[in-house]
């Protein structure tokens, strides 16, 4: 048995297809079947079971492609402490993002990044939440930034930033005119757009609906923050949005009206999280450093705010003759 047989079961295990599975070891169809066959042979148990249509595993394959993908996890962990032991600030971090904040936080912190590390090579997966959880455990991603609370208890989390909601309506609503004064009871019965489920801002937004007394708008939701933010200047709706999301070099939507709150906002809380087995543990915390290492006005819902317009001046009487 050798790593190499391993990472060939593993990939079966992934692709249920043995095709697939040698493009993604890079080695023929033949070689990977004639492997798994060998492996097979030498622990004398069958791994796989192979129907006309898709490829199987038995329980115990299952078992075993569970195990060799930890084996394979603790190999590269032994790669990657050599790799920082002669280098600390070099080598490849694979960093987990999600939608409603890589587009609009990375801007900002890759220039950082730079600065700090400029031999780390930062390669970016931008996935929902659970997607990138499930690449952690599967050591696929060396960290992820993600919105707290996360119930992981093989994950270390290091606390980044807490990130103000601004309420987005049309320049036509009601509460257009709350800028500054608007509280969490002015969104009582208020119906809001909200994203489509997996999102995490979805399930943060209905938080806020919930202790609001708010309610989701049904028949509506949105696979995207620029489809909600289009939406709610076209005056289908309301909705909340990260203050990230509304700061340069996003462009602002015309007819889109951004309310600040009064007194303490609700937001979101931002954390970079690893796995506790990780031998990259010590340089993730510097990484993060950085991440926190953000422009103070980034996360200022007050300079995002749509300015309130002054009152109109009162008509001039005309003139007696």
């Amino acid at each position: 048995m050798n790593l190499r047989d391993l990472q060939y079961l593993v990939a079966l295990a992934e692709h249920r297809h043995f095709g697939r599975a040698a493009d993604a070891c890079f080695v023929s169809q033949p070689t990977l079947s004639t492997q798994i066959k060998k492996l097979e042979e030498e622990l004398g148990v069958p791994l796989v079971e192979r129907t006309p249509r898709k490829v199987l595993l038995t329980e115990v394959g299952r078992d075993i492609a569970i195990r060799a993908r930890d084996v394979l996890n603790g190999v590269e962990q032994i790669r990657s402490v050599a790799r920082r032991t002669l280098d600390p600030e070099s080598g490849t971090v694979r960093l987990g993002i999600f939608p409603t904040l890589g587009p609009y936080l990375l801007p900002h912190a890759l220039p950082l990044v730079r600065q700090a590390f400029p031999k780390l090579e930062l390669l970016l997966v931008e996935e929902k939440t659970e997607t990138v959880l499930r690449l952690l455990r599967e050591g696929k991603l060396d960290a992820g930034i993600l919105a707290l609370p996360l119930h992981e208890d093989s994950l270390h989390s290091e606390f980044l930033f807490e990130e103000p909601f601004l309420l987005a309506v049309s320049e036509a609503h009601p509460l257009a005119h709350r800028q500054g004064q608007l509280k969490l009871a002015d969104l009582s019965n208020q119906n809001l757009l909200l994203l489509e489920d997996g999102h995490c801002l979805r399930d943060q937004a209905l938080e806020v609906c919930h202790l609001a007394g708010a309610v989701e708008r049904s028949g509506f939701r949105a696979t995207s923050l620029e489809t909600l933010r289009q939406m709610v200047a076209a005056n289908v709706g309301i909705t909340l949005l990260p203050v990230t999301a509304v700061k340069p070099p996003v462009a602002p939507v015309a007819n889109l009206h951004l309310i600040e709150f009064r007194g303490q906002p609700p937001s979101r809380r931002i954390a970079m999280v690893w796995r506790k087995s990780s031998a990259m543990a010590g340089f993730l915390k510097r990484l993060a450093a950085v991440f926190r290492q953000l422009p103070a006005d980034l996360l200022n819902p007050h300079t995002a705010a749509t300015p309130t317009l002054p009152p109109a001046p009162p008509a001039r009487k005309p003139a007696r003759r």
